[in-house]
């Protein structure tokens, strides 16, 4: 998947409160709410709110994600 669909997802769903889930390079997975998503070059990052736990924040950079869908 190539990186502007995964931006696009991301935006979306962090837009709307939606869950999504990443498939990471290494073949992990996370599934969580996106609370922001930062575009800058030196930063590059999505954070996810993991589903039941509004406490915690899992930062992944763009470039470990391999596929994004809503979920």
């Amino acid at each position: 998947m190539k990186t502007d669909a995964i931006i696009e997802i991301l935006g979306y769903a962090n837009g709307n409160l939606l869950p999504v889930r990443l498939v990471l390079r290494d073949g992990s997975e996370v599934t969580g709410v996106p609370s922001s998503v930062d575009l800058h070059p030196t930063a590059h990052e999505v954070f996810l709110r993991p589903a039941g736990d509004d406490d915690t924040e899992i930062g992944i950079s763009l470039t470990a994600i391999v596929s994004a869908e809503l979920g």
